[in-house]
């Protein structure tokens, strides 16, 4: 029997899978407001055969979002918005809904990507940029605008916005949250030695660098129904001489789970434009299978996961929890549905589908129908 199509009780949720949709920008909302777009996709992704979608980055406050065209969900308009597409999913589709909050910090006021991908000078382009915030008044890259070094009352308000954000996704009916402390935004910002070079108790030492992290997910957990897991993404590695390790990780992971969290979702990169990646099928898996197997939390692996067998062995092989797939599910929205059947082994889709004489496997017939 497949192990990544086998139920998964992930905190005190039940998953019908292992198979998770990674959040992906869609870069399409109006003013951080999800649309018929994210309605369109997202009912899609629902009936994809995973266990698990996990919707795009959604930004806390105007100025946390990549792009101008990123969802937020930071007032009642934004949380209606998101509302009418996650009740489409809820209703018609098979997966649970989870949702990734964040902040983009330096790297906010970017075009999207199809627009060339650098940023929005607010100098230059004032209807469509703005002023960004980071640890500290360091730029993103050459040519990047320079960020202003937020306050502690700022950070302390960031947290708050979090806070509310995440209460904002839990009446929406989100069945799962993560924070967004990959990539290069915010909440790496603060953990990354090369972003972070403030001197004060948010900066420094690897204790002060976590601080904020930590006490953004401990806020978040206290609103967060204990019955609803809550995780992390992170970056394991910056891959950058200098920067944030896979130790760093192991550390930041256990804090983590001393605060209540769920499950890490572990990623890397993003944190400098000139970093080298040592980029190969699955290249991310050892990072997650490190964290399991130091912190004893659940994982989820992402990155270069393309095939049913590779998506199977990994988890047949303990080396993490779970597997989030996102491009693949651009191109193929079945993959779930097409990775069962290559693995021989059942998975839901609405009745409405059987009529296209989809490919399924037939545990009583112990063939393909």
């Amino acid at each position: 029997m497949s192990q990544l199509f086998a139920p998964y009780r992930l905190g005190q949720l039940e998953l019908a899978n292992r198979l998770v949709v990674a959040p992906m920008c869609q870069y399409s909302a109006d003013d951080g407001l999800a649309n018929d777009w994210h309605v369109m996709h997202l009912g899609g992704l629902a009936n994809s055969g995973a266990g698990l979608v996990i919707v795009e980055a959604t930004a806390i406050e105007a100025r946390g979002r990549i792009t101008h065209g990123c969802v937020g969900l930071w007032s009642d308009a934004h949380e209606q918005a998101l509302k009418r597409a996650v009740d489409a999913c809820r209703r018609f589709g098979t997966a649970k809904m989870g949702i990734q909050i964040g902040h983009a910090g330096r790297k906010a006021s970017s075009k999207r990507p199809w627009e060339g991908k650098t940023l929005h000078d607010p100098e230059l382009d004032p209807t469509l940029a703005w002023p960004t915030v980071a640890p500290s008044a360091e730029p993103f890259g050459e040519g990047w605008h320079r960020p202003a070094a937020l306050s502690e009352a700022d950070i302390y308000d960031l947290i708050e916005k979090f806070v509310a954000a995440a209460k904002r996704a839990d009446r929406i009916g989100f069945d799962v949250a993560e924070l967004h402390g990959a990539h290069g935004y915010l909440l790496h910002q603060f953990l990354s030695p090369m972003s972070n070079k403030r001197n004060d108790q948010w900066g420094g030492s690897l204790e002060n660098r976590m601080r904020f992290p930590l006490a953004a997910f401990e806020a978040v957990r206290r609103v967060w129904p204990a019955n609803k897991p809550l995780g992390m993404r992170i970056s394991a590695i910056d891959w950058i001489d200098g920067g944030w390790s896979i130790e760093d990780s192991i550390t930041l992971s256990r804090r983590l789970k001393d605060l209540g969290g769920d499950f890490i979702d572990v990623s890397s990169g993003g944190i400098d434009p000139r970093i080298k990646v040592v980029v190969g099928p699955g290249y991310q898996v050892p990072f997650a299978s490190a964290i399991k197997k130091a912190v004893g939390i659940p994982v989820m692996a992402v990155g270069m996961i393309t095939e049913a067998r590779q998506a199977e062995s990994i988890i047949a092989e303990g080396q993490s929890d779970m597997v989030a797939i996102a491009r693949a599910f651009l191109d193929d929205p079945h993959w779930g549905w097409h990775a069962a059947y290559a693995l021989e082994t059942e998975v839901a889709l609405p009745p409405q589908y059987r009529r296209a004489g989809i490919k399924l496997w037939d545990p009583a017939k112990k063939r393909r129908g």
